[in-house]
């Protein structure tokens, strides 16, 4: 017997959880799922399990009314975060969860929620054996962009995800900061991310020296590199500042919010596959994809600035693929310097100075 189409649910749930504990990346890939929800139900309360790191960003979103922080370890110490979030959960009922992720330990908490329906992926995606802990799946479908895959759930569910709408919003104090930022630089200004967690995902130091000489010496530009506190992002961007016949603008920091304010007042935004490449996209800020090792049809920017993508992920020119999640490991060394210039002269001709 075939899945059916929409899940029938007895009435309108008045209180929702959303389990999706991964990085930044697929938390901006949430808000779209968490708006659509408020929308096609007003009065539901939606609260969402996430990370310290995710939860900076979305703190005060308006679709999200409650928050279940789960800070996740490895070994022991992993099992005593589920204790601490089983901890927060206690006394609290839903009449449906959303196992948005697929990871064992997702699977154990999604299994301690009190809830009649928990939603979650098909056997063949629930990696980790996490249809286990779900009571109704999805129909199985082939790979497909991340955020196309989490509208399933929204679909499944009888409602629409259009208008897709992150909300990602700047407080007047986070404005005011911004304008005192940006007023001493020369426009327009490329905000230029320096590295991701995964090694396997960064550009090589030579390659951003010299992008950064070139926009900033012969196309006039100001570069601001920006990133997190990471080593591997302080390695990248020590390295890269030893090469560099310029000065950019180092903003790298541990202040998310801080980051979120300067890509939304950068003209351009160039970026790895990495959460800032998403919250660029979800400010509506032109960003240049640099991708290789993953697949940008399943993980570039949503249905935006595909025009943009530098794409070493592609083997050769004619390199016809579908969406997968198969990773290239020798893909960023595809990505060329001179085809991101190129691509920092376009987006300036086609989203910055628009005749």
């Amino acid at each position: 017997m075939s899945e059916p189409r929409t899940l029938k649910l007895p009435a309108p749930p008045r209180e929702v959880c959303i389990v999706m504990m991964s990085a930044i990346g697929d938390a901006v890939h949430v808000l779209p799922v968490a708006n659509a929800l408020k929308r096609g139900w007003p009065r539901c309360r939606i609260t969402w399990v996430i990370q310290p790191a995710a939860h900076k960003l979305v703190e005060n979103h308006p679709a999200i009314d409650d928050f279940i922080i789960f800070r996740r370890q490895r070994g022991i110490a992993g099992w005593r975060s589920l204790a601490d979030a089983r901890r927060q959960l206690e006394g609290r009922r839903f009449d449906l969860v959303l196992a948005l992720q697929v990871y064992f330990k997702a699977g154990v908490l999604t299994a301690m929620i009190d809830a009649p329906i928990k939603l979650g992926f098909d056997r063949a995606r629930a990696r980790d054996l996490n249809w286990l802990f779900t009571t109704h799946r999805l129909p199985a479908h082939p790979v497909q962009h991340v955020q196309d895959q989490y509208f399933e759930f929204v679909r499944y569910l009888g409602l629409d995800p259009r208008p897709v709408e992150w909300g990602i919003d700047i407080t007047d104090e986070e404005r005011r900061r911004q304008r005192e930022f940006f007023a001493p630089l020369k426009r327009p200004v490329v905000a230029i991310v320096m590295g991701t967690s995964k090694p396997e995902k960064n550009w090589m130091a030579e390659r951003y020296t010299r992008l950064i000489d070139t926009i900033q010496r012969d196309m006039g530009l100001t570069a601001v590199l920006v990133g997190g506190p990471s080593a591997i992002e302080k390695e990248i961007t020590d390295a890269t500042l030893y090469r560099c016949s310029t000065v950019p603008v180092n903003a790298l920091g541990d202040d998310l919010r801080r980051l979120v304010w300067i890509l939304d007042g950068a003209d351009i935004v160039i970026s790895p596959d990495t959460g800032p490449l998403h919250i660029a996209r979800a400010l509506e800020r032109p960003v240049i994809g640099l991708y290789g090792y993953t697949n940008p049809k399943r993980l570039g920017p949503y249905a935006k600035y595909q025009d943009l993508i530098v794409d070493g992920y592609a083997k050769h020119p004619d390199d016809v693929y579908p969406a997968s999640m198969e990773y290239r490991a020798d893909g960023m060394k595809r990505v060329q310097a001179h085809s991101v210039i190129e691509k920092v002269g376009y987006a300036l001709r086609t989203y910055v100075r628009k005749p």
